[in-house]
């Protein structure tokens, strides 16, 4: 049986990224907070700390390089309902020039990723418990997953995009019925296929911006 950090290093060469041993072992580190919380918070459905590496770590990966693609400098990242902080902690890891903020309504959840950023030592994220509509600031991309429609995703966190900003919404299958939900004045730059290594199951990136 492959060992975690070995599915990880196998995972990041699949996806041609190079991180550090250090932030492959706070990636790792970062699952082991995950499970261990997990039992008391039901941060996520998915137990085995395995098919979190696979369903959770490598998909938030997956979605780093064409976002890297798209924007080469640092970036101010909103990661909107981020529960156990997928993709804030993972970004937060991977990308140290980047600032990083995850929000949520439930505040342990917010309160997880807050330990986490402490216990991980990653001081480019920060975890806040209220509801989007109710955050201020800027940032150059609002993402999310797993949650709420793309039509409440966009309306919700449309007053936190920077001039030339963009949302990016990590989705399983090309949500066909969402996109002819939105607001007309949101326009979809883009629906991009990802292939994350050891899951055969559909990922995609939805672009979007205001028009």
């Amino acid at each position: 049986m492959r060992s975690l950090s070995m599915a990880l290093a196998e995972g990041l060469q699949s996806l041609s990224m190079e991180l550090t041993q250090t932030q492959q072992q706070v990636l790792l580190d970062y699952i082991a907070l995950l499970s261990k919380w997990n039992k008391v918070y039901n941060l996520t459905a998915v137990r085995d700390p395995e098919q979190m590496l696979s369903q959770h770590l490598l998909d938030c990966l997956a979605a780093l390089p064409p976002l890297k693609q798209k924007f080469p400098a640092a970036l101010d990242v909103l990661d909107v309902g981020a529960g156990g902080g997928l993709p804030s902690v993972v970004f937060a890891v991977a990308c140290p020039d980047w600032q990083v903020t995850a929000v949520d309504t439930v505040a342990k959840k917010a309160a997880f990723i807050q330990t986490t950023a402490h216990s991980l030592k990653l001081a480019n994220l920060r975890a806040v418990h209220t509801r989007v509509e109710a955050l201020t600031g800027g940032f150059d991309v609002v993402t999310c997953r797993a949650y709420a429609s793309l039509r409440d995703f966009c309306n919700s966190s449309r007053h936190l995009l920077k001039p030339g900003g963009t949302w990016m919404a990590m989705k399983a299958k090309p949500p066909t019925e969402e996109l002819m939900e939105l607001p007309a004045d949101v326009c979809v730059d883009k629906l991009e296929t990802l292939a994350v290594p050891g899951l055969e199951a559909d990922r995609c990136l939805v672009w979007m911006r205001p028009v």
